[in-house]
Formats: structure tokens, sequence, C-alpha cells
């Protein structure tokens, strides 16, 4: 039996991004206890080297909507990529949600032997689709993810491990 592409990727993305936006209601109230503007974390970093907090949630989003659109072949919504506020980055990520969920399950699944092609400033790859979500998306889409879990955490944010896994028994 194959694989159902749309298991593996939209409620994962959809659970994941849940989760991130509780985070950044968690965050606001961090914020608002200690007395400092939550636009604070907007550019926060772990190195002077790593994109800043605002474009780990971007690509995370990105991330989820450019997967299911390249597996449907058909165009990803476009963001402006213009966040300024931890409410607007929670609207970038409901957003994301609402699209993946709105792709039929049958659209997607069935994509594991497409052929994908992804842009890339070196030149674009190709590779068929259960790669293309196995060893390209899920792997980006958690590295950014925890990324932003962990600036969070390092600038005081009380996260844990439950936060991150989110409800182990809502479904996504």
């Amino acid at each position: 039996m194959s694989i159902s592409m749309h298991s593996a990727s939209v409620p994962v993305f959809v659970r994941m991004l849940g989760n991130m936006s509780a985070w950044l209601d968690k965050a606001e109230a961090h914020a608002k206890e200690k007395k400092f503007e939550p636009a604070v974390y907007l550019g926060a970093r772990l190195a002077p080297d790593m994109l800043p907090f605002t474009k780990q949630i971007q690509i995370a989003c990105d991330a989820a909507k450019f997967c299911v659109a390249r597996l449907t072949g058909v165009d990803s919504p476009k963001f402006e990529d213009n966040e300024a506020s931890l409410a607007e980055l929670r609207e970038r990520i409901r957003k994301t949600i609402d699209y993946v969920r709105s792709v039929p399950a049958d659209a997607i699944d069935g994509s594991d032997a497409k052929d994908i092609v992804v842009p890339r400033r070196d030149g674009s790859i190709t590779m068929k689709g259960e790669v293309y979500l196995k060893q390209f998306v899920l792997p980006n889409f958690f590295f950014h993810v925890t990324t932003v879990y962990a600036l969070l955490r390092h600038n005081g944010v009380d996260l844990g491990k439950s936060d991150y896994l989110g409800s182990l028994t809502a479904a996504s």
C-alpha cells in the first residue's frame, strides 16, 4: 500500500501551525506580564547570522502552503511577508491552515511518484513527491517551527514539550 500523501502532510502542518499560534498567545502574555512590547520578539535571533523570528514563521507557513500547492499542481496563495506584529503572524498562520485544509485529500493523494520541481536561487531541483515531502519539506518545516519554539524559550516564554507537541488526543 502506498503512503497517503495527504495524511503525511496536511494534518502534520495543521497541528504544528496551530501549536505555533498558541505559542504566540503565550509570548504575548509573557510580554504583558513582564511589561515589554511583544514586538521585541519579531527580530529575535539565536545567532547573528540566522533569520529573525518573523522570517522563521513566514518560512514555516510557506513550507506548508508550497508543499500542498506543488503536490496538487496549483499555484499557492501569495502572502506579502510584511507581518509586523504577533497578531499579523497569527493571521498568516491561520490563512496557511485554512489553505492547506481547503485542499481535498484526493487532490494530494497519489502525488508520491509525481515529479515536483522546486525553484531555488542556485537552480531548480526535481524530485518525486514522496521524497519531496519526507526528505525536503518536513525537515525544513520542522526546522523553522523548532526555531520559533527555541527563540520563544530563549526569550523567557514558559513553553515546554507539551506545548510543542500539543494535545495528543486531538485530531488535526
